[in-house]
């Protein structure tokens, strides 16, 4: 397989990649050697030597019985790594607490990642708890706030035929149903997301435009239970001023590097 530019792809550093890939997405789920061998089609014996050597570099680790193997903390490490040098992660995080101090709500930041969004930051609300926080986690762009956010900046012959996924039973699954909420949320400015990505949460999700088409979006979650009409327009307004706000900053100290 070769790559854009006819640079021939090294399937030893494809095949590492896959494997990280896979233990992050399974999170507190521990696999065995065979699962992981038979999720990438390479022989047991190939996979063992590969976690071998992730292991001693701290990439994954296992359980004391050397059958179970989970991402390791360099993973962590390169995460953090990616969001401290990012210039305009940087520049947003002030603006969510902000928002979340204003609102008393969960606010996110999000970045379209292929078929996804990647959860960049967050602020958790003091109302409510929630058992994880999302940083790092992936989301299909699909479900939730901020993805569908992001969706709306694009022309819809971009979305796949579907069906799509559900995440819970208010997830929209075709096409049609997806395209018809998109070109509501271009007329409305922002999307919302009723119990689409999680059940009991209710989001509203506004594009950064500071990059054509936008590649960040910022959110608010509330739970229904604390959804009023008022509270509604409340959030709307708040992130509304918010984004306008990052939306005039960020330019300014947006770095000298620009990413692909």
């Amino acid at each position: 397989m070769s790559e854009p530019g006819g640079v021939r792809e090294v399937k030893s550093a494809a095949r590492t990649v896959e494997l990280l890939e896979l233990l992050a997405a399974r999170g507190d789920r521990p696999a065995r050697l065979q699962e992981l061998a038979d999720a990438l089609g390479v022989p047991r014996s190939s996979m063992y030597a590969l976690l071998q050597t992730l292991i001693a570099h701290g990439w994954v680790r296992t359980d004391i019985t050397g059958s179970l193997y989970g991402i390791g903390i360099h993973a962590l490490l390169t995460g953090t790594s990616y969001l401290d040098s990012d210039p305009r992660v940087r520049v947003v995080r002030p603006y969510l607490d902000e928002a979340s101090e204003a609102l008393g709500e969960t606010i996110h930041l999000g970045r379209l990642d292929g078929r996804d969004v990647a959860y960049l930051a967050t602020r958790e609300s003091h109302e409510y708890l929630r058992t994880i926080s999302r940083v790092g986690r992936r989301l299909p762009a699909h479900v939730g706030a901020l993805g569908k956010a992001l969706l709306a900046e694009r022309a819809d012959a971009e979305l796949p035929p579907g069906p799509y996924e559900a995440a819970t039973p208010h997830t929209h699954t075709s096409r049609d149903a997806l395209a018809a909420d998109l070109a509501a949320i271009r007329v409305r400015g922002y999307s919302v997301d009723r119990e689409e990505g999680v059940l009991g949460i209710v989001g509203f999700g506004f594009a950064l435009r500071y990059d054509s088409p936008p590649q960040d979006a910022i959110s608010c979650s509330v739970p229904v239970a604390r959804l009023t009409p008022e509270h509604e327009g409340e959030i709307v307004a708040v992130m509304r001023e918010v984004r306008a706000k990052i939306e005039s900053t960020v330019p300014a100290a947006g770095g000298t590097v620009h990413w692909r």
